[in-house]
């Protein structure tokens, strides 16, 4: 999936499975259907394909009438609608609908959401994980030492942003809570179980909350992305598995992927409104927002994506939220003013489309506010797909790389990242996707030190503790003698790794 940030179109990121047994009520205010006054409802042609839009409005003056009945005029019906931010979820059959609803008094930006019709139709590409032998994860327990879990051996990366040593001073607070915005979360994993926040779960794919019990789980036939980031974050420290970087806080799951694997604006904001409500204190987002990789402002429909989901974040953020999000897999230098982006629109027929990312932005990646995270490798390195560009990267994590250009120290024999895959497996996956859930598990442990720290505070001791990291030059990642990709600027704030690398041990010893 390319929307996805584990490196799916790298051959390194096909996640290898340790099978293991295990043995072991809110609504926003406007959350809820709106119906609408009785209008003469523009007709649809008869083969017209149902598509999702986001209305943008004024915020805080709630659906008058008025607008109720244009977007009924204009063959809408509305969903759900978030009046903190005047955000309105609709659904119409009129190919002219947002054409018509921008012409509206009071409407700020309209555009749809998607290409797909109701439900999104695609296939995945995630591939079936190979599972290792028993006598595998056997010989992986047997390297562990007192105090760590069994695959903790395997886990290069804690080590490298000092996760083991800042849990010998704490495993971070249950009282702070990290949301997942993800594909879903198995809440039943033996790594997982025991940190999960039930309360602020939630399926928000329709765009409107689902608080069904267990809505917010993955099926088997859904993308394991969410849970490994899960437990990448808050893996238990119980004896079991892996060991999250901060295995003390809670970690919930906001569901926002359909079952075909798209991430849709209206879903992201639901999800982002959620956290907000529901006394979460960091997000992470290893996703791009469907179905354009950049969203360009001159154009009316991305516009209005951009529009609602940076309402929804920086709302967020405004109730104490932190939000971190992936930088993405494709080697690009986001700070450049051309990249061609060949994928979108990624539910339809995507074209080569060149675009400026100063003006066309990867969302929630590049929003105001957002943590951006790159990856790095068992070298330390950035990793060979991870984007870069000097003032966009803030910080930089292990992702893991391919073990032929950064292998890690033994024991560890992978230069993927571990983690937890549902039906209480393990497996490895890479990716900007893995570096940002050890980003989001440091700003939780400063908030476990720090407690009363807004968000903005909880951002500044992430950069200021970081630790500062040199641009690699020059970068031959695979040493053939030509360079891969040029980092500019300083050693105390660059294109490659930001302010530095993620620190846990500063996170609770500062």
């Amino acid at each position: 999936m390319a929307h996805l940030r584990s490196g799916r179109r790298l051959a390194l990121a096909v996640p290898v499975v340790l099978s293991l047994t295990a043995s072991l009520g809110f609504l926003p205010s406007a959350a809820s259907a709106v119906p609408f006054a009785e209008s003469t409802a523009q007709a649809a042609p008869a083969d017209a394909t149902e598509l999702s839009y986001v209305v943008n409005v004024h915020a805080g003056h709630g659906l008058s009438p008025y607008l109720k009945k244009a977007i009924a005029d204009a063959g809408g019906t509305i969903v759900t609608s978030y009046d903190q931010i005047g955000v309105i979820v609709v659904h119409s059959a009129n190919p002219d609908f947002a054409a018509t609803v921008r012409k509206v008094p009071g409407v700020d930006s309209a555009g749809n959401t998607r290409n797909a019709p109701l439900p999104a139709q695609s296939t995945t590409d995630e591939g079936t994980p190979k599972a290792l032998t028993e006598a595998q994860v056997a010989a992986a327990g047997a390297e562990a030492t007192d105090g760590q879990d069994p695959l903790e051996p395997l886990q290069w990366d804690l080590p490298a942003i000092k996760a083991d040593k800042a849990h010998e001073k704490t495993l971070g607070s249950s009282k702070v809570t990290v949301a997942v915005i993800d594909t879903g979360v198995d809440d039943t994993h033996p790594d997982i179980a025991p940190n999960f926040d039930r309360d602020a779960s939630v399926n928000c794919v329709s765009g409107k909350p689902d608080t069904t019990d267990g809505a917010w789980r993955p099926t088997a036939a859904e993308s394991p992305h969410g849970t490994h980031v899960a437990g990448e974050i808050a893996g238990a420290k119980n004896g079991v598995g892996i060991t999250g970087v901060a295995p003390g806080v809670k970690v919930a799951g906001i569901k926002v992927a359909t079952t075909a694997g798209y991430f849709y604006t209206e879903a992201v904001v639901c999800g982002f409104m959620w956290a907000a409500t529901h006394h979460v204190d960091v997000t992470n987002n290893s996703y791009y927002t469907d179905p354009w990789y950049f969203n360009c402002k001159d154009d009316p429909n991305q516009k209005a994506l951009v529009d609602a989901i940076t309402r929804a974040s920086q709302y967020a953020e405004r109730k104490g939220v932190v939000n971190v999000a992936a930088a993405g897999n494709e080697s690009y230098d986001l700070a450049s003013h051309s990249i061609t982006d060949p994928v979108s629109p990624n539910d339809a027929t995507p074209v080569d489309r060149v675009v400026d990312p100063h003006k066309c932005y990867d969302i929630p990646t590049q929003l105001p506010g957002v943590v951006t995270v790159a990856a790095t490798g068992a070298k330390g390195l950035k990793s060979s797909f991870s984007n870069y560009g000097l003032g966009v990267i803030d910080i930089a994590a292990p992702g893991g790389d391919s073990t032929a250009y950064q292998a890690p120290a033994p024991p560890a024999t992978s230069g993927l990242i571990l983690g937890p895959l549902p039906g209480g497996k393990w497996g490895y996956m890479a990716g900007t996707s893995m570096a940002t859930p050890h980003v989001v598990g440091v700003a939780a442990l400063i908030k476990s030190t720090h407690p009363h720290a807004s968000a903005a505070l909880v951002k500044a001791l992430l950069y200021a503790e970081a630790d500062a990291t040199p641009c690699t030059d020059p970068y031959d990642i695979n040493s053939d003698g030509k360079v891969d990709a040029v980092c500019q600027g300083t050693k105390n704030r660059n294109g490659f790794y930001g302010f530095g690398t993620a620190d846990a041990l500063a996170a609770v010893t500062r």
